[in-house]
């Protein structure tokens, strides 16, 4: 089938807006979670708004590649869209209608909406594709994926930044109705899809309309099971289960059971959703394990930059977006220049290879961030990053569909894409429970506990806000300050509980627990005031001469001193009169106990207060900087931990075989079959 220049341009312009939503749909919404959650009451469920995404998406890109080899490209990518917009809109509109019969409340509302949303975002990238393969040659094809390869690097690069901005700035109100700033995260999909929508209508060729024939139910089924379980076991593990928890060790199993049962199916169905041969040809084999390693790389480090950016250099969840252009550029450059370069050439291997050595030493330097590494530092480590990323982005897709037969083009390009969204969600999955892990070591290393309150324990949203938000520091540490001063005043006072406590707390200072020690306050004035009345008693024996050194004594009383000068000088030489005179002065020495140990506590207490002010300036800046410190540590030695997939996603390149570029279309080639 001829297709004019016109249509083809018109065809491509529609389908860079579908990749684009695509791609900017896995990214866009991480900088607004945090506020979303606040709205909506749904902390618990955060994981699971990505996730319903990713397990929707990633388990229907099989089955849209079958539909469009079967029934054509078009009608399956209208739905595609359709049923990406719809879920777009319910997204926006989760929890506006307060809890609902079966949906629940909004958090759940969105998680459900998100599902749909991702059954429509499965068949973007995959039909978007299998169209490209079905309009141009594969050496003509790699200069197209360059260009698109670079719109995935954007919306990567810009998700973060235009979710922020919306979160941000994004609120407005419309006839007394205010709609929050994050709903627009999920509203601009709709005029950008309606527009792809009405060009892919009306302007989008049919190309070929497809054979008809059977869908192969059975296995679209076993591959749901199959990826699904996986994926909610390495989503769940190390987080909401323990790893060899039985959930997660079910899971996992159910997995493998369903894929070995998924595999024989396929090698009896009369038109599998996914033909086995495939494999079969090495050069498929291993570029779909190419693809599948370097999405792990890819959104393994790429995901966690924002994360350091915003923890640890302090910048905002918009300015943030805009620190990663160096990323992006490099990424753009790299992509688009690779791909012009094949559709020179016709070769791509070395490319490939060049690019994941790259990838490598980017990703070595990036284990060398520290809490002081400057942007400038940080920005050329990113473009190194992206050149080497760039080459992944743009060539994979080509390989596997210059190996694939002419007419399983769109099968081929679901598996593509199928191992590469399986990729990115193992590598986030595995890059997350590394980070995990370290922080789990550096957070204590490096972040002061306060008295009473477990601070090191944060999760990242919360240490994120941390980091960035001194104020917010000041009042969690002033909060945990007055509720242990709290428990030291009780203890001051005498509340024997409270004093347990304080001795045992081997955060306070030395200081704080001195006066409580050996009977406390109290036991020492008693002790004081007993060797007072001894001199005392041994003084009023010395007669006139001991009252005039107790007249001079400026420790004693005034009242005590007029009782003294009123004593007749005769009673001084009257031993029993001495002795009563004694007797009185000691019980009004020992009366004054309860004052003086309350005016001692009272001067004790003001001191603790006073220190404790000094100490929250101090602890406040020791949190800032070991939150900083601590994250910086983790994400370098996640990096380091994650070296192997970057390597293993080298070796696998460097075995792949190098096939030449078919210089007809895969339509045209399908058709002269």
């Amino acid at each position: 089938m001829q297709i004019s220049s016109a249509e083809k341009r018109l065809t491509l312009a529609a389908l860079a807006v579908v990749v684009l939503l695509s791609a900017l749909d896995q990214t866009i919404v991480a900088t607004a979670m945090p506020r979303i959650i606040e709205e909506l009451q749904g902390l618990s469920m955060y994981a699971w708004v990505t996730t319903a995404y990713l397990l929707t998406s990633t388990v229907s890109v099989p089955l849209y590649g079958k539909l469009s080899d079967q029934y054509g490209r078009k009608p399956i990518l209208i739905v595609g869209v359709l049923m990406f917009l719809v879920g777009s809109a319910l997204c926006g509109l989760s929890g506006e209608f307060g809890r609902l019969p079966v949906l629940g409340d909004g958090m759940m509302q969105l998680v459900v909406f998100r599902a749909l949303q991702g059954l429509g975002g499965g068949a973007l990238m995959t039909v978007s594709f299998a169209v490209m393969a079905d309009m141009y040659p594969p050496r003509e094809r790699g200069r197209l994926f360059g260009v698109f390869g670079s719109v995935f690097g954007l919306a990567t690069v810009v998700g973060p930044f235009i979710g922020g901005f919306f979160t941000d700035h994004g609120t407005v109100t419309l006839a007394r109705y205010e709609i929050a700033g994050w709903r627009w995260v999920f509203y601009v999909n709709l005029p950008l899809g309606a527009l792809a929508l009405f060009m892919i209508v009306y302007r989008m060729p049919a190309l070929r309309k497809g054979g008809g024939g059977e869908i192969d139910y059975l296995g679209a089924l076993l591959i749901v099971l199959t990826a699904g379980t996986a994926l909610l076991g390495l989503t769940l593990g190390g987080t909401h289960h323990a790893w060899d928890s039985p959930e997660i060790v079910g899971l996992f199993a159910a997995s493998a059971l369903s894929l070995v049962i998924f595999i024989l199916v396929e090698r009896r169905a009369r038109e599998p959703i996914l033909p086995l041969p495939l494999f079969s040809i090495p050069t498929f084999r291993t570029a779909t394990l190419g693809s599948f390693v370097m999405s792990m790389a890819f959104l393994g480090v790429v995901m966690f930059m924002p994360l350091y950016m915003q923890v640890v250099q302090g910048v905002t969840a918009t300015q943030s977006g805009v620190a990663l252009l160096p990323l992006m550029i490099a990424l753009i450059v790299s992509s688009i220049g690779s791909g012009r370069i094949v559709h020179r050439t016709g070769k791509y291997k070395l490319l490939m290879v060049a690019g994941a050595v790259v990838l490598f030493a980017g990703v070595v330097s990036l284990t060398g961030l520290t809490a002081d590494t400057t942007q400038a530092d940080l920005s050329w480590r990113l473009v190194l990053t992206g050149l080497g990323l760039g080459p992944a982005q743009s060539l994979f897709s080509l390989v596997i569909q210059n190996a694939a037969p002419a007419d399983q083009v769109g099968v081929a390009t679901s598996t593509s894409q199928f191992s590469r969204q399986i990729g990115s969600t193992v590598g986030v999955a595995i890059f997350g429970t590394l980070l995990t892990h370290a922080l789990t070591a550096e957070l204590p290393r490096h972040v002061p506990q306060l008295p009473g309150n477990r601070i090191s324990q944060l999760d990242l949203a919360h240490a994120q806000s941390q980091a960035m938000n001194v104020e917010e520091i000041r009042a969690r540490v002033q909060h945990a300050i007055d509720e242990r001063y709290e428990v030291i005043e009780r203890a001051y006072r005498e509340d024997p509980e409270a004093v347990a406590e304080v001795l045992g707390d081997p955060r306070l200072p030395d200081s704080v627990k001195a006066p409580l020690r050996d009977g406390g306050i109290r036991a020492r004035i008693h002790d004081e005031l007993v060797e007072r009345t001894d001199a005392l008693v041994a003084a009023l024996k010395d007669g006139e001469d001991g009252r005039d050194r107790l007249l001079q004594d400026p420790i004693l009383s005034p009242t005590m001193k007029r009782q003294l000068a009123n004593i007749p000088s005769r009673a001084w030489n009257e031993p029993q009169v001495i002795a009563d005179v004694a007797d009185l002065f000691r019980d009004s020495l020992l009366a004054t106990e309860d004052a003086i140990v309350a005016e001692r506590s009272g001067q004790a207490l003001m001191m603790v207060k006073a220190g404790m002010a000094n100490y929250v300036d101090r602890l406040v800046e020791d949190i800032h900087r070991g939150t900083k410190v601590a994250f910086a540590a983790a994400i370098a030695h996640m990096l380091e931990q994650s070296l192997w997939i970057v390597g293993l996603a080298l070796l696998v390149v460097l075995f792949l075989p190098e096939l030449p570029l078919r210089a007809k279309p895969a339509a045209d080639s399908a058709a002269s079959t």
